[in-house]
């Protein structure tokens, strides 16, 4: 699976899902800091990756556009780091897989997890 993170996290993100098996590239190295979220959205869709961030502002978008891709990964908690959460990321990348491949918003609390599937029900 490839992952696009976002701006918010650490680029240490980059390191421990490559070493999970995915491929994955932080926002600051192909983007410019200041683009919009929907820029961001546009670069991932393009390269059919997954976005990992910790804005709500993503899931905001998919349901006022009905945009069944990018898939979101949205990240919650005090506490974001690779060595807080990752092995929870990295177990919700593996068993929602198949659902994050055809477009989902996934969030991850440090005490649960919860998919929808895309489009979300929203306003257009």
């Amino acid at each position: 699976m490839k992952l696009l993170v976002d701006m918010n996290l650490s680029p240490a993100w980059v390191r421990y899902l490559a070493a999970a098996g995915h491929e994955a590239e932080h926002w600051a190295t192909v983007g410019a800091a200041d683009a919009s979220d929907t820029t961001l959205m546009a670069y991932a869709r393009e390269r059919d990756s997954v976005v990992l961030t910790q804005d709500l502002d993503f899931g905001a978008i998919l349901a006022a556009t009905g945009g069944r891709k990018p898939s979101v990964v949205q990240i919650r908690g005090e506490r974001l780091s690779p060595t807080a959460i990752g092995a929870a990321v990295v177990a919700a990348l593996r068993q929602l897989e198949l659902e994050l491949a055809a477009g989902a918003l996934l969030t991850i609390d440090p005490g649960r997890t919860r998919i929808s599937l895309l489009p979300l029900p929203g306003v257009r």
